[in-house]
C-alpha cells in the first residue's frame, strides 16, 4: 500500500468519531428531518403550498401554539404537565380587553395586567402541586376549569373588542413580516436562554432527571417548580394576547383545546414526558409540524375529521418513539432520526390516501367544470345537523352549477376559521363564504380576503367590522321573537319558563336570546325562572334540563336556542314533553321536525338550512363574477308547528 493511499484515508478512529457525530446530529434533529420530509411531500401534492403567501400563513398559524408550547416545555422538562395553558391564554386576553376597553386602563398597563394574570395562574398551579401535593394533571385540570369560567364571568360570555394598538399584534409589518411570527421567535429565544443559560433552566433539567437527587444536591425544588409554572402561565398570557390580536377581540372560548396541541408540539419536538429532556428549537419544530400538517391538509381539502386522525397518529407515534428511546439504551440516535422521519412519512402517506378519497364526509370539494371558478366555504361546525344540511345545500348547488367548492370545518374555533380563510386566499379562490364562529372574530380574515381582492359572502351570521359582498341569513332576532310568541300562545300567556342557551360568545346565541327576550316581554304573565347554557349540544341539553326539573319543579315551558338542545330537553322531560311542559326549538332540523310531528316538541323556528347553503353559493358565484350584490339576502323563516310540519320534513 502506497504512502499516498495511507495519507488519503482517515484513521479508523476519526471515521468512527465522524460517524458518531453525524448520528448524534441526526438523532437530535429528527423532528427537523421529519419536517423537511413533510414539506417536500406537501409541495409535491399541492402547487399552492410553497408560495410565499402560504408559507407566511403557516408561520402565523404556528405562532400561538408555539408560544404556548415554549411555556409548556419548561413544565415537561421538570417531568410535569400543564393542561391549563389554553384557558389561561383566554383569561389573560379577556383581562386585557376588559381593563383596556371597559375600564379605561391604558393598554400597556392592561397588557401588564394580562401577563400578571397568567403568572398568577401559574403560581397557583405550582402551589397546588408543591405544597398541596396534588398531581400536576389534577391541579392544572382544575385551573383549566377555573380560568375558563373566570373568562366567561368577566366577559359575560361575549367577545370584548380590543384597542387598535393591541390588534396590531396580529397584523403584518409591511408585506412579509407578520408580528405573531416575530413574537414567536422572540419567545423561542427567551426559552432557549432560560433553559441553557440560567440557574433555573439547569435546575429544571435536574428536577426532571431525578427530583430527589436534585433536592439532595441543594436545589430548592419547590421554589423552582413555582418558577416553572409561573413561566408557563406568563407564556400562555403572551399567546393569548397574540391570539386576541389576530381575532381583533378577546374571545372567552378562545384557545379551547390548544393545551393538547402545545403538549403535542413539545413531545414531537423530542422532549420526554418523563422529564429531563427538551429544547426550545425542538418545540418550535414540533409546532411547525402541526401547523404544516393542518395547512397542507386544508390545501388538499382533507376533512377536518380526518385531520384529527392524522394529528393523533403523529402524537401517538412521537410518544411511542420517546418510550422506546427511554427503554432501549442500545438504540442509536440515528435510529430515532429514521423513526422521526418515518412518523412524518406515515402521516404523509395517510394524508395522500385520505385526499384521494375526497376527504370524507366532513369536508372536501364539490368539483365541476365551471370555467375554473373556485369557491371556499368555512363552516362554523359540522357537528351540528343544521350546518351539515347547510353544507349539503351548498355542495348540491355547486355541483349543479359545475363549480369547485372547497369546504372546511372550523370546529367552533374562531382562530382555526381565520386560518382556513387565509388558506383559501392562498389557494386563489374567486370568492369565499364564511359561516362565522363569531361575528367579531371573523373580521380580520374577511379584511385579509378583501385586501387580496377576494369577495366574501357571510352566511347565517354577519361579519362585524369588515366589508362583505353580502349577508345571506335568516333573521335570528326575528326568529327569537317568533319563538317567544309561539311559546306564549301554547301556554295561554301564563306560566314559568326556562331558556336553554347556546354556546357562550356566539352571535347566534346572543341574537336568538335577544329576540326571545324582546318577544316574551309582551307577555307579563310569563316568568323566566332560569337561563342555563348547553353549548348547542343535545347531551348537554339533556343534563341541563334534568337539573332544571329538580330546581324548578313548577316549570311550564322551555325555549332552547337550537333543536339539538331542545331534543335533549325532550329526552329529559319524558312524558311531560309537549304536554305538561311546552318545548320550542330553533333551526328546523330533520330530527326537530320529526319531534314536532310526534308532539314531543311544540314548535321550532325553521330556517331552511339547505336553502341557506344554496343561496350562499349563488351569491358567491355572482360576487366572483364581479356583480354588485345587495347588502342582505334573507332566507325565509317560518314557525314549524304540528299543523304545518309536513311541509318542512324534506327541506
Amino acid at each position: 500500500m502506497s504512502t499516498d493511499t495511507l495519507r488519503e484515508r482517515p484513521p479508523a478512529g476519526a471515521r468512527d468519531g465522524a460517524a458518531r457525530a453525524a448520528a448524534r446530529l441526526l438523532g437530535e434533529n429528527g423532528a427537523l428531518a421529519g419536517l423537511a420530509v413533510l414539506v417536500v411531500v406537501l409541495a409535491l401534492l399541492s402547487g399552492d403550498f410553497l408560495t410565499v403567501t402560504n408559507l407566511l400563513n403557516v408561520g402565523v398559524q404556528a405562532a400561538v401554539v408555539a408560544i404556548l408550547a415554549f411555556g409548556v416545555t419548561f413544565v415537561i422538562v421538570t417531568g410535569g404537565i400543564d393542561l391549563s395553558v389554553g384557558a389561561v391564554a383566554a383569561l389573560s386576553a379577556v383581562v386585557l380587553a376588559w381593563t383596556a376597553t371597559g375600564q379605561g386602563v391604558p393598554w400597556p398597563i392592561a397588557a401588564v395586567l394580562a401577563v400578571a394574570t397568567g403568572v398568577a395562574a401559574g403560581l397557583v398551579n405550582g402551589a397546588l402541586i408543591t405544597y398541596g401535593k396534588l398531581p400536576p394533571f389534577i391541579a392544572t385540570l382544575a385551573m383549566l376549569g377555573v380560568a375558563r369560567g373566570l373568562a366567561l364571568v368577566i366577559s359575560e360570555g361575549s367577545p370584548i373588542a380590543l384597542p387598535d394598538a393591541v390588534t396590531r399584534v396580529g397584523d403584518t409589518i409591511g408585506s412579509y413580516l407578520p408580528v405573531p411570527v416575530i413574537v414567536m421567535v422572540a419567545m423561542g429565544l427567551l426559552t432557549a436562554f432560560v433553559l441553557a443559560r440560567t440557574y433555573s433552566g439547569r435546575a429544571m433539567y435536574a428536577i426532571g432527571g431525578n427530583e430527589e437527587a436534585a433536592r439532595l444536591s441543594g436545589i430548592r425544588v419547590s421554589r423552582q417548580k413555582l418558577v416553572t409554572y409561573a413561566l408557563s402561565g406568563a407564556f400562555a398570557a403572551v399567546a393569548g394576547i397574540v391570539l386576541a390580536g389576530r381575532l381583533a377581540s378577546a374571545q372567552p372560548q378562545a384557545a379551547n383545546g390548544y393545551e393538547l396541541d402545545a403538549i403535542a408540539a413539545v413531545v414531537i419536538g423530542g422532549a420526554s414526558l418523563s422529564g429531563g429532556k427538551g429544547r426550545a428549537f425542538g418545540t418550535l419544530v414540533g409546532a411547525l409540524i402541526l401547523a404544516v400538517l393542518r395547512n397542507g391538509l386544508n390545501l388538499l381539502s382533507v376533512s377536518a375529521f380526518w385531520q384529527q386522525v392524522v394529528i393523533g397518529v403523529v402524537i401517538a407515534l412521537a410518544v411511542l418513539l420517546d418510550t422506546v428511546r427511554r427503554r432501549g439504551t442500545r438504540v442509536r440516535p440515528a435510529a430515532f432520526w429514521a423513526g422521526g422521519a418515518a412518523v412524518v412519512a406515515v402521516v404523509a402517506a395517510l394524508a395522500v390516501g385520505v385526499a384521494s378519497t375526497g376527504g370524507g364526509s366532513g369536508s372536501g370539494t364539490a368539483a365541476g367544470g365551471g370555467g375554473g371558478v373556485k369557491i371556499g366555504l368555512s363552516v362554523s361546525t359540522l357537528n351540528n345537523p343544521f350546518f351539515v344540511q347547510f353544507r349539503q345545500g351548498a355542495v348540491d348547488e355547486a355541483r349543479r352549477r359545475g363549480i369547485a367548492l372547497t369546504v372546511s370545518d372550523a370546529q367552533n374555533d374562531a382562530s382555526q376559521q381565520v386560518n382556513q380563510v387565509q388558506n383559501f386566499a392562498g389557494q386563489g379562490m374567486k370568492s369565499i363564504i364564511i359561516n362565522p364562529v363569531d361575528s367579531d372574530a371573523a373580521a380580520p380574515a374577511a379584511k385579509a380576503a378583501e385586501r387580496a381582492g377576494i369577495p366574501v359572502v357571510a352566511a347565517d351570521r354577519t361579519v362585524s367590522g369588515a366589508a362583505i359582498a353580502q349577508l345571506v341569513a335568516s333573521d335570528n332576532v326575528a326568529g327569537g321573537r317568533d319563538a317567544a310568541r309561539e311559546l306564549a300562545r301554547e301556554l295561554g300567556g301564563r306560566g314559568k319558563i326556562a331558556i336553554i342557551q347556546g354556546q357562550a360568545g356566539t352571535s347566534a346565541s346572543r341574537e336568538r336570546g335577544q329576540g326571545f327576550e324582546q318577544g316574551i316581554r309582551e307577555f307579563p304573565g310569563i316568568q323566566v325562572v332560569a337561563k342555563q347554557p348547553a353549548d348547542f349540544d343535545r347531551t348537554k341539553g339533556l343534563d341541563v334540563m334534568t337539573n332544571l326539573m329538580q330546581s324548578e319543579p313548577g316549570l311550564n315551558g322551555v325555549f332552547a336556542e337550537n333543536d339539538e338542545m331542545a331534543l335533549g330537553a325532550v329526552k329529559a322531560l319524558g312524558a311531560k314533553a309537549g304536554t305538561q311542559v311546552k318545548v320550542v326549538g330553533f333551526d328546523g332540523t330533520p330530527d326537530g321536525i320529526k319531534a314536532v310531528q310526534a308532539g314531543t316538541m311544540n314548535a321550532t323556528v325553521a330556517q331552511q338550512p339547505r336553502l341557506l347553503g344554496q343561496m350562499a353559493v349563488q351569491s358567491a358565484v355572482r360576487a366572483a363574477e364581479g356583480e354588485r350584490l345587495g347588502a342582505t339576502s334573507m332566507v325565509p323563516v317560518k314557525m314549524a308547528t304540528r299543523e304545518n310540519a309536513a311541509e318542512f320534513a324534506t327541506s
